[in-house]
């Protein structure tokens, strides 16, 4: 352990260096205006061979919306003394695009340093985890020392917009690279203090909700029917599911389901038109005993009332609903192992919780897999001059790598 931790407290330039070439390449996935993660994945390949690696394998998942119709996962493996069993690492080469430009002080793409910080887009989310995965994997092809198990790092795509072509591509289409006895850490997630291990999602659903009246002259409303005025009763009423979805687990923070109207669509260009239809959407958090199908009901429900109450109609489009995956127990072995490791590299008294929902956790889980979300994190992915820490990507390697020598 020893040995693995004076090693890594060496690898700053190496941190600096990789991070800098990770982030010149933009691998934003086409949801968001991009062309995918071909070419990060590219420049990752080649560098795992370089790193030593004689195991790596390629889950390439179809996708016509990309140059070259694939979306790239990658497998690298340094086998171990035990040969039955493989921590892995998982980590997305994806990112979201810089957004406002005039937000940012330097150029997203054009990592710079100041001090222990490294700024540009992905630095955070999620090439600081990635970067600290590799620490581990140098430690031990250069050393040539062989890992108690097998150390897998697995580079998945489209993360940032639901996983169809990463890890739950993967999971369906080749499964069998993993076994039950497996331990996974996902580090994408976590807080500066390094206290929290995410082991359970609450279930999310996004909701698009389409309120349809009639247009007129806001000089005669009788005319019409405002679905402004429709929609914003729907909105209070749908605030009242705090009332109605009340119960708490102190598991998860806030431990309570949450039930949130988030965006809003333009209606009308005009302050003298009343809008005959609006659309809004709804963010839900919401605790796994609950069911997402009584809680779309009861929206339903509500919007009955609304058209009553107002002569419109509602309509209602999924974007996006995930019925919570079972947490990982407090006491499995991966959960044993990072309380332990985290304790040894940080100190304090870390914990395990749940969190609102959203990593790729949750495809493990669902097939039975123990898998935690941790990293130590600063709060800065998606943001204007995103960063991420150096000290941190040294100490979360340095975790890693307890985790993998127990």
């Amino acid at each position: 352990m020893q040995d693995l931790f004076a090693f890594i407290d060496g690898q700053t330039d190496y941190v600096v260096d990789i991070q800098r070439r990770l982030t010149a390449i933009p691998a934003v996935g086409p949801k968001n205006g991009g062309e995918g993660e071909g070419a990060k994945a590219d420049f990752l390949r080649g560098h795992l061979r370089s790193l030593g690696f004689e195991n790596i394998r390629d889950y390439p998942a179809p996708d016509p919306s990309v140059p070259g119709g694939e979306r790239p996962n990658l497998a690298a493996v340094i086998p171990g003394e035990d040969r039955s069993r493989t921590m892995w690492v998982i980590s997305h080469l994806d990112i979201v695009p810089p957004g406002d430009l005039s937000l940012w002080h330097s150029d997203p793409y054009d990592m710079v340093r100041k001090g222990d910080l490294l700024i540009g887009r992905g630095v955070d989310d999620n090439q600081q985890g990635l970067v600290s995965s590799l620490l581990v994997a140098r430690h031990f092809l250069e050393n040539k020392v062989r890992p108690p198990m097998n150390y897998g790092l697995l580079f998945v795509s489209d993360e940032e917009t639901g996983s169809v072509f990463g890890l739950d591509y993967v999971l369906r289409e080749h499964g069998d690279i993993f076994s039950k006895d497996d331990l996974f850490l996902i580090p994408d997630f976590g807080q500066p203090d390094s206290a929290l291990i995410e082991v359970a999602e609450k279930s999310m659903f996004w909701l698009k909700i389409t309120v349809t009246g009639r247009q007129c002259h806001a000089s005669t409303p009788e005319k019409g029917r405002n679905s402004l005025v429709a929609s914003a009763d729907l909105i209070l009423r749908i605030r009242g599911l705090y009332a109605e979805f009340s119960d708490h687990d102190e598991l998860f923070d806030p431990p309570l389901s949450t039930f949130e109207p988030t965006k809003k669509e333009a209606n009308v260009g005009n302050i003298n038109t009343l809008p005959g239809r609006d659309v809004f959407y709804v963010d839900m958090r919401v605790l796994p005993h609950y069911s997402l199908d009584a809680v779309l009901n009861r929206i339903q429900e509500l919007g009955r009332e609304v058209e009553a109450t107002h002569d419109v109609s509602v309509a209602y489009e999924t974007v996006q609903r995930e019925q919570a995956a079972p947490a990982t127990p407090e006491d499995a072995e991966i959960v044993r192992r990072t309380v332990a490791a985290v304790r040894r590299v940080y100190g304090g008294d870390p914990k395990a919780v749940g969190v609102g929902g959203g990593t790729v956790a949750a495809f493990l889980r669902r097939r039975g897999y123990q898998a935690v979300v941790w990293a130590t994190l600063m709060h800065y992915a998606h943001q204007p001059n995103e960063l991420s820490s150096i000290a941190n990507t040294l100490g979360d390697a340095k975790v890693m790598g307890a985790v993998l020598l127990g």
